[in-house]
């Protein structure tokens, strides 16, 4: 029996109820008969149950449209007026790229790349394992890419790679850039640029990722919400129907290439990152995917890290769960030295959190942001060393690390050339997408 991750119900069901106590709705008595009929709660690391989940398919069907008609209270807005309306300093729109440095682009593209490598390996490893790793193999605090040379055996059964990943990116096998969603979502947004200009719709992402963008490689909600394209349903509803990881980091990890493309322009990149991603997020999935956006347009015109946070938090609803995890993210940032210290009230107070969604993960990237000071190996390092979603924190932090220092240290650099299953892309250098991107900033 095939068992798909992230759209079984029986999967689903636990998710949907950890959603509704994060966003407020009260589903105790839905969570109490799937309990008694002997549903599990969400899965912490799979995608998918055992096979004998199954016989509770049709139960889990029923809560699911349940757990969808209870109200969600009001005061994180999904609709682009509503978040407006909820920014007291949302930015004025700016018109121009002139003056932006061609190397700061390209370092914008190096720096993701680099962050989204570090991290692959140990995805799905939690920090104390990751420390382990690093500390048993001489690389702890992180200076370079994770290894299996020299690590114990015991270290190894105990924290296990990433096995998708440990085959080409420790640093014995680092040949090129290899594939990453992380990766392949910023060239599908390029795409879109280049094919429907700024003036793209969320039906023209959908419609791209049905045309060039493979079913196996989507995750979480937009696995969920590619589901939906194929049952008829069109946006925003196909973010919403039966897709308890609308909060999810998948969104936040599209955004970088709209704010690229509007350097010094936090509101229009972060309009653009909402285009794209009302197709598979609401609320403070959508406000992960602004906040980085407009983080990304301030990193090719910034002077420090600081200046970066403080644009991408102009664009998130005040009263927001994220917003106020990035706040207090960057107030421990500032005034504790330790990054440990740090990593340790983040996971205090978003530890029930899963390890990928936005609202803990984007606090992190802001904390090492800021704890940084610019430095590109303390930066992208501290997002790993979080725990949580290894390669996409990293590649966020890196992304804005590396447009801020216009480049990374050589030591992070690899052979450009990039892999991906999308068409036209496999084997295309950074430097020709960042060309390509600083065209997109005059068109």
């Amino acid at each position: 029996m095939i068992r798909l991750t992230w759209v079984q119900p029986e999967d689903l069901i636990g998710h949907e109820l950890r959603q509704a106590a994060e966003d407020g709705r009260d589903a105790r008595e839905i969570a109490a008969r799937w309990h008694a009929a002997g549903g599990h709660d969400a899965p912490p690391r799979a995608g998918a149950s055992e096979p004998g989940a199954a016989r509770l398919r049709g139960l889990a069907e029923e809560l699911l449209d349940e757990l969808a008609a209870l109200p969600v209270p009001p005061g994180e807005p999904s609709d682009l007026d509503g978040i407006i309306a909820a920014c007291p300093d949302w930015p004025a729109p700016r018109q121009g790229s002139a003056g932006v440095d061609p190397g700061r682009v390209l370092g914008a593209w190096l720096g993701r790349a680099a962050g989204c490598v570090l991290g692959k390996p140990v995805e799905k490893i939690p920090r104390e394992g990751i420390r382990e790793i690093a500390e048993s193999t001489g690389n702890w605090p992180i200076t370079g890419w994770f290894t299996a040379k020299g690590l114990p055996d015991d270290v190894a059964r105990r924290w296990p790679w990433n096995r998708r990943s440990a085959v080409n990116s420790l640093a014995e096998n680092i040949d090129g850039v290899p594939e990453d969603d992380d990766l392949n979502y910023p060239l599908l947004a390029l795409s879109v640029l280049e094919r429907h200009g700024r003036g793209f719709t969320t039906d023209d992402v959908a419609k791209l990722w049905l045309d060039e963008l493979p079913a196996g490689r989507t995750f979480t909600a937009e696995r969920v919400a590619y589901r939906n394209l194929l049952d008829g349903l069109e946006p925003p509803a196909t973010a919403t129907r039966r897709n308890p990881f609308r909060e999810w980091i998948g969104a936040l990890i599209r955004a970088d290439v709209y704010g690229w493309v509007n350097p010094g322009d936090p509101a229009t990149a972060a309009e653009y990152a909402w285009r794209d991603a009302r197709l598979t997020h609401t609320a403070n999935g959508v406000y992960g995917a602004m906040f980085t956006a407009a983080m990304c347009a301030a990193s090719l015109v910034a002077t420090s890290a600081d200046e970066v946070v403080r644009a991408g938090l102009s664009v998130v609803p005040a009263g927001s769960r994220l917003h106020e995890a990035v706040t207090l993210a960057v107030a421990d940032a500032r005034s504790e030295p330790d990054f440990e210290r740090v990593i340790d009230r983040l996971h205090e107070r978003h530890g029930h959190l899963h390890w990928v969604h936005t609202v803990n993960n984007a606090a992190l990237v802001a904390a090492t942001l800021v704890h940084g000071h610019g430095d590109f190996t303390a930066t992208v390092a501290g997002a790993v060393a979080g725990g949580w979603d290894t390669d996409s924190a990293g590649a966020t932090a890196g992304s804005v690390a590396g447009a801020l220092g216009g480049g990374v240290p050589e030591r992070w650099r690899m052979r450009d050339s990039l892999a991906s299953s999308l068409t036209g892309f496999d084997g295309v250098g950074l430097a020709e997408l960042a060309a390509r991107t600083q065209e997109m900033m005059a068109s």
